[in-house]
């Protein structure tokens, strides 16, 4: 028999197990769907991640005040001065001592240390027109350096200058969303009774940054020798953690600290983020797609069912095709082509409801994110989620997987009709 026919015939007993068959195709639906919509949501927030965290610069060390415990073997500390986005709770471990220059200059003598620049940051009122921007987050910068070491872009405008002075440059969120009307180019701002020029917008972003001596007279709480932080550009960020390492023994000895329990400061290494963040990620992927192979499982056990019942209807159909010259491998082809037809057909459904799903839980993550996220902006994680990503490998890989999962599944019923005796066959009811 050739194979074209057994495919007709495969067809045949699908078009005419309508209910049964359909049922079945749900299970594998669901299955399939389900696989696809947590692989193709785990894509997408893999790529926002890379996103993100690339934009924060894998070369830029940030170096805050205030200890905390280290992770063994990390070469790093997390801190709440983390970049933005990345903020956690941490544990202090020694009492908190603000940054100076001459933490600043003993930074400078580091080997593949390429850049340093330390910044002061604080809130204040900002004026625009009528309306006062409460509580706004200000960074002052130095001009000289500011550009070398920040990873934001520009979406207007100009960065900061040396010869600046009240010039500052804003967040496009700021500018799009924070006033009655949108900011631009030479936009006047009051900021602590001064008035400062708008020279500069930058893409997603929601801060306020100005010259590093403005920024001291307009803050409250800013000493006029100390840093809230300090950024590090490094040259070889294959030598990050030996850099971290060398960053934190300098400042022990320099801050006259000999215990690591006593540590006043903490050394940020977005390298070292990205690679545990990535490493959750893959592991959450796995474990949620652990749990939706469970019900390809359970489709997969209903596409047995539905042969093992459709070769017990069809017993005297096969005992005719035998007597009239059928061998065993073509009753054999005819059930598992029909076993396939099924795992091929919930395939294609559940890669149209995986996909569908995965969109609309992006949807509902970017809207709750836009909602959620103030001037401040919204954290890394609340936006993790807001984009999907079906590839190719992903739709071929359900399909195959699909169609592999429903032949072996009938591969046992196919396999005992194929064994059935034409005359107890023909003489079945």
């Amino acid at each position: 028999m050739r194979l074209k026919k057994s495919f007709q015939l495969a067809l045949n007993i699908l078009f005419h197990s309508k209910l049964r068959s359909w049922l079945t195709i749900i299970g594998i639906i669901i299955g399939i769907g389900a696989v696809v919509a947590i692989l193709s949501i785990s894509d997408g927030a893999q790529q926002q991640l890379e996103s993100r965290l690339g934009s924060l610069g894998a070369d830029i060390l940030t170096i805050t005040s205030g200890g905390m415990s280290r992770a063994s073997g990390s070469g790093s500390g997390f801190s709440g001065g983390s970049p933005p986005g990345l903020e956690g709770t941490t544990e202090s471990t020694g009492t908190q001592k603000n940054l100076t220059i001459r933490d600043i200059n003993v930074i400078k003598t580091i080997d593949n240390v390429k850049y340093v620049m330390g910044q002061v940051s604080g809130t204040a009122d900002v004026i625009y027109g009528s309306k006062t921007l409460s509580d706004s987050r200000c960074t002052g910068v130095d001009g000289l350096v500011w550009e070398k070491v920040t990873t934001a872009t520009l979406s207007s405008g100009r960065f900061l200058a040396s010869g600046d002075t009240y010039s500052i440059v804003i967040g496009q969120r700021i500018a799009e969303s924070s006033f009655d009307s949108e900011l631009t180019i030479n936009s006047k701002l009051v900021i602590g009774g001064k008035s400062f020029n708008v020279v500069g917008i930058l893409e997603d972003d929601s801060g306020i940054y100005m010259p590093l001596d403005i920024a001291r007279d307009i803050l409250e709480g800013v000493g006029d020798n100390e840093f809230n932080s300090i950024l590090v550009k490094i040259e070889n960020v294959d030598l990050s953690d030996d850099t971290v390492d060398a960053i934190t023994s300098k400042l022990m000895l320099s801050r006259g600290i000999l215990n690591e329990k006593n540590i006043d400061f903490s050394v940020s290494n977005p390298s070292t983020m990205q690679e545990t963040m990535t490493e959750t990620m893959n592991t959450l992927g796995l474990f949620l797609g652990a749990i939706a192979a469970i019900s390809l499982l359970v489709g997969a056990i209903g596409i047995a069912n539905s042969m093992f019942t459709s070769v017990l209807e069809r017993t005297r159909d096969i005992g005719v095709m035998k007597a009239i010259g059928a061998k065993n491998k073509d009753i054999l082809t005819i059930f598992l082509f029909n076993s396939g037809l099924i795992g091929l057909v919930g395939g294609i459904g559940g890669v149209i409801v995986g996909f569908l799903a995965s969109t609309a839980i992006s949807t509902l993550a970017g809207t709750s994110t836009t909602t959620t996220s103030g001037p401040g902006g919204g954290g890394m994680f609340s936006s993790m989620f807001s984009s999907t990503y079906v590839s190719p490998e992903i739709v071929i890989g359900a399909l195959l997987v699909s169609i592999l999962v429903g032949m072996i599944a009938g591969a046992i019923p196919a396999y005992r009709a194929s064994k059935l005796n034409p005359v107890d066959a023909l003489r079945y009811e």
